[in-house]
């Protein structure tokens, strides 16, 4: 399997479930059979999952990538022995960082349900070639990704805008619009991946959605006010 096919949510899974450490092993980079040259997406995606690492308080040495031939078994074993040691020097999962288990879960679980977005805000750098390895360390900054977090951005549907025409609710790929024929639509925002496909999908002559950055969402408004009325079947 392609390194390029190993995605964000299988590393930071493989952590919610208690796995010490994680190694992803790749071929040699400019050398991908493919033309996507996925190994310089795994790259990334591991530079950035180790900045999201540091966020949660986890070490990053638990996440590693290295770069090899098909048919160079013995630096394969090497680099798998070195980091096997290296995880034995750490110990188990949260407790050289001092954190619960259950809190570390807590933390992964909030993350993992913003991979696609975090994906959509980083999809160019993700898709980025890096030459050298001297810029590794700094491609993703631990400031950007505090950010990233502390800035995330949510979407809500304006009651007062909506015109139940389920457009949104349609377009929704993950089906996080709860609604239906004269009902006013609202966003489920434990299922919502913050794809903004409902803020594109939106009639701009309705303007219902809205986009939030750094501030709580709205709450939904109840079951029984969600009923829209039309003035010609008013009795």
């Amino acid at each position: 399997m392609c390194s390029g096919r190993v995605d964000l949510e299988f590393v930071l899974r493989a952590f919610s479930n208690g796995m010490d450490g994680v190694f992803i092993g790749g071929c040699h980079l400019n050398e991908c059979n493919y033309i996507t040259h996925g190994n310089y997406h795994a790259l990334n995606m591991a530079l950035l999952c180790k900045k999201i690492m540091e966020h949660t308080g986890l070490n990053p040495e638990r996440l590693r990538i290295s770069f090899m031939s098909a048919g160079e078994g013995i630096l394969l074993a090497e680099y798998v022995n070195d980091f096997v040691k290296k995880i034995k020097e750490l110990g188990p999962l949260g407790k050289s960082e001092g954190i619960d288990r259950d809190e570390l879960k807590s933390k992964l679980k909030e993350i993992r349900k913003l991979v696609p977005y975090i994906k959509m805000v980083k999809n160019e750098k993700l898709g980025t070639r890096l030459l050298n390895a001297e810029e590794y360390e700094n491609f993703f900054t631990r400031e950007e990704i505090d950010t990233l977090f502390r800035e995330v951005i949510s979407y809500y549907i304006d009651p007062g805008k909506c015109q139940a025409c389920m457009i949104c609710a349609k377009k929704c790929p993950v089906e996080a619009i709860e609604g239906g024929k004269n009902r006013i639509h609202v966003i489920d925002q434990d299922k919502c991946i913050k794809c903004g496909t409902c803020l594109e999908a939106c009639p701009p002559r309705f303007g219902a959605v809205k986009k939030i950055a750094g501030e709580p969402v709205p709450p939904s408004l109840p079951e029984d006010k969600r009923t829209i009325v039309r003035k010609g079947k008013e009795k």
